[in-house]
């Protein structure tokens, strides 16, 4: 474990209109992201916001407090949402599967506080996650080719200022190339004539945002909650990365544990209100390495910010107006994105593929979750990544090394 010098305070607070600007620069950091999520999959934008916001001040008062980051819409479970969606109508037994994946958090919080980080990580490997993530992207990039082919050249517009806005830009517009894209999508769109404003006319200014209750079908359950198992993965690394930068041990205090059930209980509530799962957002983290303030209190002005924007209902109309290509071009950069954090996984982790173990392993869960194969048992339907997560590690269980 990587020891830390406490080379700063990290309760050490910052106060006055400073904090609202920092606050809000957190706010756009993550807000094209988690208002994309309920964009592609048909929840209620306003209520990703609202659920974002309560997330983080709970993650916040579980966590004690010190660790500074934000929750928001995890890309993950787009996929098994569309699932979901296409199989029943309707968005509320997707959101009790959210419910779920929030317990399977629950249930490996308890595991590592039983018998440890290290015994856990075992049963997911890199050679395990990386082609997991995979899939999730990959098994996206044909909603994105849809959605973009609608009109090429908006989305091709919006695809190069992305580009521009992450490799040629600086400072601040470097941190929020989505938002980029979108705003300069969206303003290329009305000058074509391709955007209708009538939902903006036609919403009251400030309204409840459209909570939904959750229902619970098995087999729904089971398209979505085993996601979990590649986002508490993702999990471990964001609160390594946030704790590089801050210079501090979150791992050991508050505890990994601690920050999995604040993730867990956050991705709950927002199950229960009709949200999508939440995430640690990385893109907050590269705020945070940027502006070198760690204040975790702005991270909480920040969410306070989301819930009061998810009660102006002429706000979620502009939300609904964006485009279809303007998404779809958002999503091609963004599926191929989450497939290539698979790829830097396997990388980074030097996983070693002239061993005949490792290739069949990742070619199980890249077939098996890209391919659509399923299985059924009785009522209960296994496919996609939750189908492609079990085999993956039982195959990294049962086969053995080559001596």
């Amino acid at each position: 474990m990587v020891e830390f010098e406490n080379t700063f305070d990290v309760y050490q607070s910052i106060g006055g209109w400073k904090k609202i600007v920092l606050a809000l620069q957190h706010f756009l950091a993550m807000f094209g992201a988690t208002v994309l999520v309920p964009l592609l999959t048909g929840l209620d934008p306003l209520v990703a916001l609202f659920t974002a916001g309560l997330g983080t001040l709970v993650f916040h008062l579980i966590t004690k407090r010190i660790v500074p980051v934000f929750l928001g819409s995890s890309f993950a479970y787009i996929t098994p949402i569309l699932l979901v969606k296409e199989k029943t109508g309707d968005l509320s037994y997707a959101t009790g599967g959210i419910v779920f994946a929030g317990g399977v958090y629950l249930f490996f919080a308890l595991l590592i506080k039983l018998i440890g980080v290290k015994k856990i990580k075992k049963l997911f490997p890199p050679v395990v996650t990386g082609p997991m993530i995979m899939v999730i992207g990959l098994s996206l990039s044909p909603v994105a080719i849809n959605m973009a082919s609608e009109n090429w050249l908006i989305s091709t517009v919006v695809i190069i200022t992305i580009i521009l806005s992450t490799t040629v830009f600086k400072g601040f517009f470097n941190l929020i190339p989505i938002l980029v894209g979108v705003t300069v999508g969206y303003s290329f769109s009305t000058f074509t004539g391709n955007v209708d404003f009538s939902p903006i006319s036609n919403s009251s200014f400030i309204s409840i945002p459209k909570f939904i209750l959750p229902k619970f079908e098995l087999s729904s359950i089971l398209l979505i909650a085993p996601v979990a198992i590649a986002t508490f993965m993702e999990h471990i690394g964001d609160i390594t990365t946030n704790g590089a930068v801050v210079e501090k041990n979150f791992l050991e205090n508050p505890g990994l544990h601690r920050t999995l059930i604040g993730d867990g209980i956050a991705t709950m509530i927002a199950g229960f209100l009709g949200g999508p799962a939440n995430t640690t957002y990385s893109e907050n983290t590269g705020v945070l390495a940027l502006t070198k303030v760690y204040d975790p209190s702005v991270l909480r002005v920040a969410a306070i910010f989301a819930i009061f924007m998810s009660f102006f209902s002429k706000f979620g109309s502009i939300l609904q107006t964006i485009p279809t290509p303007v998404i779809g071009g958002v999503s091609l950069i963004l599926f191929g994105m989450i497939a290539s954090i698979g790829v830097r996984t396997i990388v980074n982790e030097k996983v070693d593929f002239s061993k005949p173990k490792n290739l069949i392993v990742s070619s199980l869960i890249l077939t098996i979750g890209i391919g659509g194969a399923s299985v059924k048992i009785g009522s209960i339907e296994l496919k996609g990544l939750a189908l492609a997560a079990i085999i993956g590690v039982i195959a990294n269980l049962i086969i053995p090394e080559k001596k």
